[in-house]
C-alpha cells in the first residue's frame, strides 16, 4: 500500500467550507441583481491569456505577481490578475459584435503571487462591472451609484466610497514640475493611509524628489470635510494646469449628480490621496471602506480607463467601472460577527423515522419543494435526538417530525430550530394543508 499523501493547500490559497461558500454565493447572487438592474451583462473570459496581453497593463508590481509559464505548444501565458485587463482585450475583439457603449459584469477567479495579508490570498473572486466605448460623466457617476446601491443591497449600513480623480493628481504634479515623475509618485501616494506617512515620504525622496515636494505631496492626506471644501482647497494646489481642473469640475459635477440621486451627504467623500495603484487608471478613481474596519482596506474599487483598450485596437473604447473584493469583504462581515453560519442551503428538514414511509416522505418533501422550499431528508432512521442536533448544526431553521403514530393520527410537528418550540399540525393526509402549515411557520421565521 502507498504511502498516505498529506493533504495540504498552497500558501496563499485555501477551501472553502460550506458556511464560506454559502455566505460567498449569497453576495454574488446580490452582486448580479444589482448590476443587471442597471442593465450590465454577463460575459466570460479565459483564465489564462497571452502573456503580452497581461503585462506592462497594471504596474511593476502586478508584472512581478502574475502567475506565468510557457504552455504545451511552447506559448508564453500568465493567468489574469484582474478582470479588467481581460475585457479590455475582449472588448477589443469582439466590439463589432457587441457594440458600444457595452455594459459589461464578470463575477470569476484571479492569481496575484503577493504577500498574503488578512482578507487577502493568492487565489480570489472578483465581481466586476464596466462600461466601455463612451467618455460620457454619466458613465462615472453611474459607477459610483451601483457601487453604493450594491453595499447598500448587500446589508452595509456603515461605509465609505472614497472618490478622487487622476486628473486632479496629474494637475498638481504639473504644477509641481513632477510630471515626468506621475507614476512613482502616485503608487506612493496611494500607499497613504496604508502606511505611515514618513515611509510615504521616505519613498518620494527616494524617487528623487525633494523633501519640499514630498512634504507638500503629503499635505493633501491633511484635507478633509465636506466635498466642496476639499475642492476648494485644491484648487491652489492645482493652479493653471487644464487637466487639474477638468479633474475638479468633473468630481464636482460628479457630487451634484449623486445629490440628485438622492445619495446621502458623508455616503461619498473627496479622498485627494486615493489614485489606485494600477496604471491604466485615466480619471474618476473610488475606493470602499468599511467604517468599523478601515484598516481592512478597500473591499469595492475601480475608476475610469480611457486608454486601456487602445492598446489592442486603434477604436477609441474608453471605459469605467469597479470591482468588488468579495474575499476582504465577506473577512470583515466575519470579523463583524455579521457572516451568515448557516452550512445548508435548505431551510426545512424532514426527519426520517420509519423506513416503512419512504415513499411518504419523498412525497412531503417534493411537495415542500415545488412549493418553492427546499427541503434536506434524512437519508436513514435514526432518534429523533441525534437527526435533530444535527439539523441545528447545519442551520436549517425548521423541522418536520412525523412518526409512525404522526402518520397513524394525521399529525404533524413542526419545530423552530432557533427557539425549540414545536407546533402540532392536523393535516390528515392532506399535503396542501401540510404544505401551506410549514410555509407560514417558514415565514414566521423571517
Amino acid at each position: 500500500m502507498p504511502p498516505l499523501i498529506t493533504p495540504r493547500t498552497l500558501k496563499g490559497f485555501r477551501d472553502l467550507l460550506p458556511a464560506q461558500a454559502l455566505a460567498r454565493e449569497q453576495v454574488l447572487q446580490v452582486a448580479r441583481q444589482v448590476y443587471r438592474s442597471y442593465g450590465f451583462a454577463p460575459i466570460d473570459t479565459p483564465a489564462l491569456e497571452y502573456l503580452d496581453i497581461l503585462t506592462g497593463k497594471g504596474s511593476e508590481e502586478t508584472d512581478k505577481q502574475l502567475y506565468r509559464f510557457t504552455d504545451h505548444g511552447n506559448r508564453e501565458v500568465g493567468m489574469r490578475f484582474d478582470l479588467t485587463v481581460p475585457f479590455a482585450r475582449y472588448a477589443a475583439q469582439h466590439i463589432g459584435m457587441v457594440g458600444t457603449p457595452f455594459k459589461r459584469y464578470h463575477l470569476a477567479t484571479v492569481w496575484r503571487g503577493e504577500n498574503t495579508q488578512r482578507g487577502r490570498y493568492r487565489e480570489f473572486m472578483q465581481c466586476d462591472f464596466d462600461t466601455i466605448g463612451t467618455a460620457s460623466p454619466v458613465a462615472d457617476l453611474e459607477t459610483v451609484l451601483v457601487v453604493h446601491d450594491l453595499l447598500e443591497a448587500i446589508g452595509l449600513e456603515r461605509f465609505t466610497i472614497r472618490l478622487n480623480d487622476r486628473r486632479i493628481l496629474a494637475g498638481i504634479l504639473e504644477s509641481l514640475g513632477l510630471a515626468e515623475q506621475a507614476t512613482v509618485v502616485l503608487r506612493a501616494l496611494d500607499k497613504l493611509g496604508k502606511q505611515p506617512p514618513a515611509a510615504v515620504a521616505q519613498e518620494l525622496t527616494g524617487q528623487g524628489l525633494s523633501a519640499t515636494a514630498a512634504e507638500q505631496l503629503l499635505t493633501l492626506a491633511d484635507l478633509a470635510g465636506p466635498p466642496a471644501d476639499i475642492l476648494a482647497g485644491l484648487e491652489p494646489l492645482v493652479g493653471t494646469s487644464a487637466v487639474g481642473q477638468a479633474g475638479i469640475k468633473a468630481v464636482t459635477d460628479l457630487f451634484a449628480g449623486l445629490a440628485a440621486a438622492g445619495v446621502a451627504d458623508g455616503r461619498v467623500i473627496v479622498d485627494p490621496v486615493i489614485a489606485r495603484g494600477l496604471d491604466y487608471y485615466t480619471g474618476i478613481v473610488l475606493e470602499s471602506f468599511l467604517d468599523d474596519l478601515p484598516g481592512l482596506g478597500s473591499i469595492c474599487s475601480g475608476g475610469r480607463y480611457d486608454n486601456l483598450a487602445g492598446l489592442y485596437t486603434k477604436q477609441p473604447l474608453p471605459g469605467v467601472g469597479a470591482s468588488l473584493g468579495i474575499d476582504r469583504l465577506l473577512a470583515g462581515l466575519e470579523e463583524l460577527g455579521r457572516l451568515a453560519t448557516a452550512e445548508t442551503p435548505a431551510e426545512v428538514f424532514l426527519a426520517h423515522f420509519d423506513s416503512a414511509h419512504v415513499g411518504d416522505y419523498l412525497r412531503i418533501a417534493a411537495a415542500l419543494r415545488a412549493a418553492g422550499m427546499a427541503v434536506d431528508f434524512y437519508p436513514e432512521p435514526k432518534k429523533l435526538g441525534q437527526q435533530l442536533k444535527w439539523a441545528g448544526k447545519k442551520g436549517f431553521r425548521l423541522a418536520v417530525v412525523i412518526g409512525s403514530e404522526e402518520f397513524a393520527g394525521g399529525t404533524a410537528q413542526v419545530k423552530h430550530l432557533d427557539t425549540q418550540q414545536a407546533v402540532t399540525i392536523d393535516w390528515h393526509g392532506d399535503l396542501a394543508v401540510l404544505v401551506d402549515a410549514v410555509h407560514s411557520h417558514l415565514e414566521a421565521t423571517g
